[in-house]
């Protein structure tokens, strides 16, 4: 069996990527991490969906029912997982102030409060923004849910997948266009 990594990302985030919502997930590090903070591990991964702290209340409501959603269509396959997306990292940023995260509100679904919280959390270190090209698997890998998939972690490694294609989520200039209003936002 082949070992690949994947980022644990809310299922209804890895939605919202998947349907070129947003390009950007918003990073602080998992409480297990070993590092006590977010690291990149890998510049491309798999994106694997993850429901243990997602609430309609800590997304826009735009969102909210994706929530639902994906909670519904995981309970279809009890002890099972889809992972339906791989992404790049394109750039990697980091938020340190209220002001300059706030300039992202628009780009991302997370509530305004739930975005100030994650930087808050663990105040001397930097909210990562990640901005991603994703791609959406050819064929969704269900794969089994094993325990190690679990926590409160960013990274995991996993295994069962046979992946032979995939199609970009955005064209080319889409994704330039969408990543470029990322960093102005940013850099402002």
């Amino acid at each position: 069996m082949e070992s690949t990594i994947a980022l644990r990302e809310w299922a209804v985030a890895v939605r919202a990527l998947e349907t070129g919502r947003q390009v950007i997930v918003l990073r602080k590090g998992g409480i297990a991490e070993e590092t006590r903070e977010f690291r990149l591990e890998s510049p491309k991964f798999y994106l694997f969906p993850s429901f243990e702290h997602q609430r309609p209340n800590l997304v826009i409501p735009e969102a909210s029912g994706a929530v639902e959603e994906t909670q519904a269509e995981a309970a279809l396959t009890p002890g099972f997982v889809t992972v339906t997306s791989f992404a790049e990292v394109a750039e990697e940023l980091e938020v340190t102030d209220a002001e300059t995260l706030k300039r992202l509100e628009g780009l991302h679904i997370w509530t305004e409060d739930y975005a100030e919280e994650r930087l808050k959390w663990k105040k001397t270190k930097p909210l990562h923004v990640l901005v991603l090209r994703v791609y959406r698997l050819d064929e969704p890998q269900t794969i089994p849910l094993r325990e190690e998939y679990g926590g409160c972690k960013s990274w995991i490694q996993l295994q069962d997948l046979n992946v032979s294609s995939m199609t970009p989520v955005l064209d080319d200039e889409q994704f330039r266009r969408q990543s470029e209003i990322v960093g102005k936002r940013i850099h402002r």
